[in-house]
């Protein structure tokens, strides 16, 4: 029998990097998957790729609108919710503190903050109708740690952290468990676009990052997939509001 046999799954973020290989292993896993992104083209395909097991659906998880709606939807098209996997995310602005504009600051908070809170609020009713499940925040080794970038993401990230220990407690009594995933530098589109946008050869400041971590290298999305599966999975039966770290030993300094 494979792991998540019978279980559904919807994964924000779901189209590229981490969310495309949460789905990747989800399904592998034999869960169904619902795949929701504003990035329609990469999600469609990926979805196409699995047949009946998975389908795409777009949502701004920033909008509550759209995620009321991305949940009705879902789940007439696969009758239940076992495991919600927040990973929808953005980097947003990389400058100082004195420099960041409101506008900045909001928009990052309204994806990384809202999307997290709005995907949970709607989340809870079904999750209770299945007898319970495992909510899975991806937050960051920048919901552990600081840096002197940034600000608005890191911002975000220790607000999941915080939001996933919360409603561990207030959803114990009802089977749902909820922890967040705090992933070193992960070789992504979202990383990739974060070094480009500092200049320099992207190939060197690769190599340059991963060095920061004790192992030696950045991570791949396959390592926080599995992260993944496991919360998702019975096997984690007895965790909740807990942090599971998949940094390469980063935040070990």
């Amino acid at each position: 029998m494979s792991r998540l046999d019978g279980k559904v799954a919807l994964v924000t973020g779901g189209a590229l990097g981490i969310g495309a290989a949460c789905v990747n292993r989800l399904v592998e896993a034999g869960a169904r998957v619902a795949v929701a992104d504003v990035l329609d083209g990469p999600g469609r395909q990926l979805a196409e790729r699995f047949g009946d097991r998975a389908r795409y659906f777009h949502a701004d998880v920033a909008v509550e609108a759209e995620v009321q709606r991305l949940l009705a939807d879902m789940l007439a098209a696969f009758g239940r919710l076992d495991v919600l996997v927040n990973n929808a995310g953005i980097a947003g602005a990389n400058k100082p503190t004195h420099e960041i504009t409101e506008a900045e600051w909001d928009r990052v908070q309204a994806v990384n903050v809202k999307g997290v809170f709005f995907c949970t609020k709607h989340a809870i009713a079904p999750l209770r109708a299945a007898g319970g499940g495992s909510i899975i925040n991806l937050s960051s080794i920048y919901g552990l740690v600081g840096a002197p970038d940034v600000p608005p993401y890191h911002a975000s990230k220790g607000a999941v952290r915080l939001m996933s220990k919360t409603d561990a407690l207030l959803y114990a009594a009802d089977r749902i468990r909820v922890n967040s995933i705090h992933p070193g530098y992960i070789w992504t589109p979202m990383v990739e676009h974060h070094l480009a946008a500092t200049g320099g050869d992207l190939e060197q400041l690769r190599r340059e990052v991963g060095a920061l971590h004790p192992l030696g290298h950045m991570g791949e999305p396959d390592d926080i997939a599995w992260g993944v599966v496991y919360l998702a999975s019975d096997e984690s039966k007895f965790v909740t509001g807990s942090e599971l770290v998949i940094d390469g030993g980063y935040s070990c300094r």
